[in-house]
């Protein structure tokens, strides 16, 4: 696990809430707080879908990121910063196998039952803290650095910067 200060508030953000920064990534949780509180659980209600609107988009357990969005963007936009928010990110879990195998992580998919990414505005910082869970017990921490790597490339790539903490 680690932290991440982000340098760049206005371009992280714009990113996250108006770019594909994180699209692929399922939303497991968003905590927005401006005049009232306002939650979202990224959980889909598989009986508000058919089952055949649930075979041919290929919903799965959670919302995509990029479709739960706008919505929060519509929440935060306006004069007004909010007072925070907290938004609560998995790594896509049909992409799991590819990243373990490319980091050379001895792991199944099926054993890992989350790559996480948590980003909490405070009202004055953004951070964003890496988290891992797998269903076993495991001395061996070579998926959480090979994650928490991986998501420092990925923000540089992006050209966001940030400090470490």
């Amino acid at each position: 696990m680690i932290a991440l200060k982000i340098e760049d508030k206005k371009r992280f953000t714009s990113e996250l809430f108006v770019g594909d920064l994180f699209d692929r990534f399922f939303l497991r949780e968003a905590v927005i707080v401006t005049f009232n509180t306002f939650t979202v659980d990224g959980k889909i209600r598989r009986g508000y879908f058919a089952e055949e609107e649930l075979e041919q988009g290929r919903i799965g357990e959670y919302s995509l990121w990029s479709a739960v969005k706008p919505f929060c963007f519509m929440l935060l936009k306006g004069k007004k910063l909010p007072e925070s928010f907290r938004i609560v990110l998995q790594y896509p879990t049909p992409a799991l196998e590819r990243f373990l195998s490319e980091g050379g992580v001895a792991v199944r998919a099926e054993q890992v039952k989350g790559l996480y990414l948590n980003v909490r505005y405070d009202g004055e910082q953004i951070r964003c803290v890496t988290g891992t869970a797998v269903d076993y017990f495991t001395m061996d921490k070579e998926l959480e650095r090979v994650w928490d790597a991986a998501v420092g490339k990925y923000l540089k790539a992006r050209q966001i910067p940030y400090v470490t903490e």
